[in-house]
């Protein structure tokens, strides 16, 4: 148990260094509220190691998920 809970933290914070490291898609909510083109269905293709850092933190994001949903059931026994 106490290795799934330090794993779990493990995952936790690459992920939150991936999501960091990845370049913005739109303006986001600056843009909303000033008024700027803000296109949230922009066909914007990722490239080079944007592709590698999206597709590892889509992994992590999944193994995040499924271990947290583990460490629950086993606590919850």
């Amino acid at each position: 148990m106490t290795f799934l809970n330090i794993l779990f933290m493990i995952i936790s914070v690459f992920i939150i260094i991936l999501a960091l490291l990845q370049s913005g898609k739109s303006d986001g909510a600056s843009g909303a509220i000033t008024g700027g083109n803000l296109n949230v269905f922009a066909d914007t293709k990722e490239r080079g190691p944007e592709v590698i850092i999206s597709r590892i933190t889509m992994v992590l994001a999944i193994l995040f998920f499924t271990l947290a949903i583990i460490i629950h059931f086993l606590i919850s026994r």
